[in-house]
């Protein structure tokens, strides 16, 4: 781990390698798992005002379920998150004919409905961040769902980092994130 400003970075960013390979996994992340999406704070005052935007781009279950129980949800341990679609998907989780899940958000972003490209919680992934009070830690998230993902990488030779390059600046900003860069080369040096 090394500190970067006020973050605590794991090595597996730099060492780890990641590619989303959707055609062998089907965008497995936006329907298993224990919960929905993590939200920030600031996430859900958007997907409130961005709901009728989103909304056209959205299967009827999901809308169902999101007018049901909210754009988002807070469970009992105070996580804040997207809501599940019958304990399973995403609320916001679309499918193409092929039966690939892809993000409902990001088809309305896609297509300039609306400026929110979806929440940073999915953008980053397999990165995850947990805050803490004096700091953020960045972390790689290994799910064996995501094996393709790393085989791929490792093929390209394309580390953690470069993958969620956009999204880690969009978190960060791009000074944080050339620094990360610089950082990784010495690494490999």
């Amino acid at each position: 781990m090394f500190q970067l400003g006020k973050t605590i970075v794991s090595d597996d960013i730099i060492e780890k390698d990641f590619v989303c390979n959707l055609s062998a996994c089907k965008g497995i992340c936006c329907v298993e798992g224990e919960a929905g999406a993590p939200l920030e704070q600031a996430e859900l005052d958007i997907l409130d005002e961005e709901y009728e935007n989103i909304k056209p781009y959205l299967r009827p279950e999901g809308i169902a379920t999101i007018e049901q129980q909210g754009t988002w949800i807070e469970r009992e341990n105070g996580e804040l998150e997207t809501p599940l679609l019958n304990g399973k998907e995403c609320a916001y989780t679309t499918f193409k004919e092929d039966g690939t899940a892809s993000c409902g958000i990001e088809a309305a972003y896609r297509d300039g409905a609306t400026d929110f490209y979806k929440p940073i919680s999915c953008h980053l992934y397999p990165v995850r961040i947990q805050e803490y009070t004096d700091f953020k830690a960045v972390n790689y998230h290994k799910w064996s769902i995501c094996d393709d993902a790393c085989s791929l990488g490792a093929t390209l030779q394309v580390p953690v980092y470069k993958f969620v390059k956009d999204a880690l600046i969009r978190k960060f900003g791009p000074s944080w994130y050339e620094e990360l860069e610089e950082i990784a080369q010495d690494y490999s040096s």
